[in-house]
């Protein structure tokens, strides 16, 4: 029986699987940094919890462009980062918020 599937069909099967995949990853990153703000403690929801590279020394930002990475890379670009929430992470890039004296 042949595939009665579309392309149009096809490509919508496959954004729906990188934006699994990309949500499976920012869980795993999530969790590999501790699982709340490393200012404040927020943890509530995921979707406000952003990562924040430390020292400027960014290969990639872990959303970047839709592009999928494994995630060995990923957990290598996140140990150059800490995990704040949206209103910290603000904070920092306008210098209201200083780091955590260990991060």
């Amino acid at each position: 029986m042949a595939d009665k599937r579309k392309y149009v069909d096809r490509r919508e099967e496959l954004i729906k699987a990188v934006a699994k995949r990309r949500r499976k990853i920012k869980t795993l990153a999530i969790d590999y940094k501790g699982g709340k703000c490393q200012i404040c403690g927020y943890k509530k929801y995921q979707g406000a919890l952003d990562l924040h590279h430390v020292n400027g020394d960014k290969e990639f930002g872990i959303a970047d462009k839709g592009y999928t990475r494994s995630w060995e890379k990923v957990r290598t670009e996140l140990d150059k980062c800490i995990l704040v929430c949206a209103n910290c992470h603000r904070e920092l890039e306008a210098g209201i918020t200083q780091l955590p004296k260990e991060t």
